[in-house]
């Protein structure tokens, strides 16, 4: 009988234990303890609604940098997007248009922008680093030339409070732009799992040769992923928009620093092939939470930004590592 009952404690255990997200969450967990200990104020409600909210953009777009990191690239144009999105929707807005209709066209523009960095990757065969480089500079110099430099403000009106609802309001206590996130997250992880076409992106990530030899269109896929990245940047980026009430030339910058930390600690590889969205969700939840213990304890704005791209690294390093141990098996 003690037999059994060990035999099945180990089953469930090995089963926990073999979630690719387990050693990400359970360090989390760890250091949710940690600072609690030391902040009483990290588990007050109103420090995790506002921790909440934070991560929520970035969570977003982790989703889409999760897929172009299993395809075997990434998107360095994903905070410059967020912030072109959030720029276009005020600027919009003020010219007289409905601010959700102001929303819809931001978000075509920058799904434009998403197909045009789909077809230099995917299509034309450019060096996705080089090519999201130059869309980040593009899209930066779009928004610094929109604002002057400076701030805009979404202008009154009727339909602007209702949009304001998405990023200030909440439904039965959660706010609104944690729900959208949730819901993103649990249909993309869902659909990553599951659907024929997201299992297309990990064969191409794996070995694209092999993938084009069974059938797989990898120019095509290559392009709708970056098309999903810049769409999923621009629904942040109207998200924050709905939130602050503003767009600055400042807006997303450093986003795709940390949902590419965010995706690699949640087991995303850089080479390509490996990742989940679940991952990408805890590595978000992960970093917000030392971004916010880094903010309690009065730690120094440079001293953060030292910490953060510390962080990044030893991401890189980890994957490099562990790639290197899976290649030697």
């Amino acid at each position: 009988m003690g037999k059994m009952q060990q035999s099945a404690k180990n089953g469930i255990l090995g089963k926990i234990r073999s979630f690719k997200e387990f050693n990400v969450l359970l360090v989390t967990i760890i250091l949710i303890i940690g600072i609690s200990i030391k902040s009483p104020i990290f588990l007050s409600a109103s420090n995790i609604r506002t921790t909440l909210i934070g991560l929520a953009c970035n969570g977003i777009i982790a989703i889409g940098m999760t897929l172009a990191l299993v395809s075997g690239g990434f998107d360095l144009s994903v905070g410059a997007i967020m912030g072109l999105s959030a720029c276009l929707t005020v600027v919009f807005a003020g010219m007289g248009l409905n601010v959700w209709f102001a929303a819809i066209l931001a978000l075509v523009v920058c799904i434009g922008v998403g197909l045009l960095t789909g077809t230099l990757i995917g299509r034309v065969g450019l060096n996705p680093f080089i090519t999201t480089l130059g869309i980040q500079q593009i899209a930066r110099g779009a928004v610094f030339v929109l604002t002057a430099g400076s701030s805009l403000s979404l202008p009154a009106g009727a339909d602007i409070n209702s949009f304001k609802k998405l990023g200030q309001s909440s439904i039965l206590g959660i706010p609104i732009i944690v729900v959208i996130f949730i819901i993103m997250a649990v249909l993309g992880d869902f659909l990553v799992k599951k659907s024929s076409a997201a299992m297309k992106v990990f064969y191409i990530g794996s070995n694209e040769k092999a993938a084009i030899l069974s059938g797989i269109n990898a120019k095509k896929v290559k392009q709708m992923v970056y098309i999903i990245t810049a769409t999923l940047a621009a629904v942040a980026g109207i998200l924050t928009s709905a939130r602050f009430g503003v767009a600055t030339s400042n807006t997303g910058a450093g986003s795709e620093m940390t949902v590419i930390s965010a995706a690699v600690i949640g087991g995303a590889s850089l080479t390509g092939g490996k990742g989940t969205i679940l991952g990408a969700v805890v590595g978000v939840i992960m970093l917000s939470v030392i971004s916010n213990a880094l903010v309690l304890f009065n730690v120094d704005v440079n001293w953060q930004s030292l910490i953060s791209g510390a962080i990044l690294i030893l991401a890189i390093l980890f994957d490099l590592l562990s790639h290197k141990r899976k290649y030697k098996a």
